[in-house]
């Protein structure tokens, strides 16, 4: 499940801050999963960590031009 940057672009930064702990909670999940040899889907892993990143630059991105 591939989240977009134009509909991260749509959410305020409230919302966005609550996805990025979302989504950092589950990557803590899959990687304690894949630890312990129970994860499935390997390669939902480098997905998370992308959407983490994807949450992360529009967060940044917002707080540049707030500052503007």
């Amino acid at each position: 499940m591939k989240i977009k940057a134009k509909d991260l672009r749509l959410l305020s930064e409230g919302e966005l801050s609550e996805k990025e702990r979302e989504l950092s909670e589950e990557l803590f999940n899959l990687r304690f999963q894949q630890a312990t040899g129970q994860l499935e889907n390997v390669m939902r892993v480098p997905q998370a960590k992308r959407d983490v990143a994807r949450v992360k630059t529009i967060l940044r991105e917002k707080g540049l031009s707030k500052g503007k």
